[in-house]
């Protein structure tokens, strides 16, 4: 089960799509596979670059079994959803097909430190003794939580274990939760999104690693590696590296279908079909991704990687 220790390299998955909008069940195994191999100490599925809002609840619940089935590390179900009833019961069957724990992300419509306060409290009974993630990406959802909100809910609330770090700028919130938990405030685990964009400095403020996305997983887990080998030199070279490639995915709403490609790219899924609705690449734009790919091989070659 998820717990306040958990660290490293949580990769948020992709929903492997046929060119028709179907799932892909191939491509998922693979993409598992390979996203433990490249270093993942667990996986989050049905998040939003998961696509979950685009899958009907039994197609969800379908990928959950395939995903845990396949995979030998701890799997995070975002269970995130405009009601409590849905949560509750996506929660209820993933954790029944072995998930090790449940995302949720504070819908639109909280508006106060209050609301927050409040939906939080709600989740935790509603989810019972699951462990949940709390996810902090306000760039999306429009819901701005304070350092206070937050460590007023994680002490309200047990089973709520991790926070998944997405404010933007958001090194400040990092710190000034770790100082409350330096003082005596309950500690769980941070794990930091965004694409990887700011890891390193996560990492240095206090986060204990990633809970992103990125078609260079590995780039998370050989930073982290440096990081806590006290190698920073190292983990600025091999940040450095892939940085070209994480700024271009970073660019909004682009970044599922360029992260996409660049698995389709490296054969980890069969096709980069985003399901409807759901942008493509130009022509222009793959030249791009491809452009920025090579040049990134070869930095990676200087470094022995």
């Amino acid at each position: 089960m998820l717990d306040e220790t958990a660290k490293g390299v949580f990769t948020i998955a992709v929903t492997p799509f046929l060119p028709d909008g179907a799932l892909d069940w191939d491509s998922i195994d693979r993409m598992v596979d390979f996203y433990i191999e490249k270093g993942a100490t667990g996986l989050t599925i049905l998040g939003m670059m998961g696509e979950a809002g685009k899958l009907t609840a039994e197609e969800s619940i379908a990928v959950v079994k395939r995903v845990t089935a396949r995979s030998s590390v701890p799997v995070v179900v975002g269970v995130s959803a405009p009601g409590i009833a849905a949560m509750k019961t996506l929660g209820a069957a993933a954790m029944d097909l072995g998930a090790a724990g449940l995302m949720v992300a504070p819908p639109a419509t909280l508006k106060t430190d209050d609301q927050i306060i409040t939906y939080y409290h709600n989740t935790a009974e509603t989810l019972g003794e699951a462990p949940f993630v709390l996810q902090d990406f306000p760039l999306v959802t429009n819901v701005q939580i304070a350092p206070k909100v937050i460590l007023k809910i994680v002490q309200d609330c047990p089973t709520c274990v991790m926070l998944k770090h997405e404010d933007w700028p958001g090194l400040e919130k990092i710190s000034a939760l770790r100082k409350a938990s330096d003082n005596g405030a309950r500690r769980i685990s941070i794990l930091c999104g965004n694409g990887g964009l700011y890891l390193l400095e996560e990492m240095l403020r206090g986060a204990d690693g990633a809970m992103t996305g990125f078609g260079y997983p590995e780039m998370m887990a050989q930073v982290i590696a440096a990081h806590n080998s006290n190698d920073l030199n190292r983990a600025r070279d091999i940040f450095d590296a892939y940085m070209p490639m994480v700024r271009y995915e970073a660019q909004p709403g682009l970044g599922l279908a360029i992260r996409k490609y660049t698995l389709a790219r490296r054969g980890v899924i069969a096709h980069a079909t985003l399901r409807k609705p759901g942008g493509t690449l130009s022509a222009a734009t793959i030249a791009e991704i491809d452009a920025i790919a090579e040049r990134q091989e070869k930095r990676l070659l200087s470094l022995g990687l």
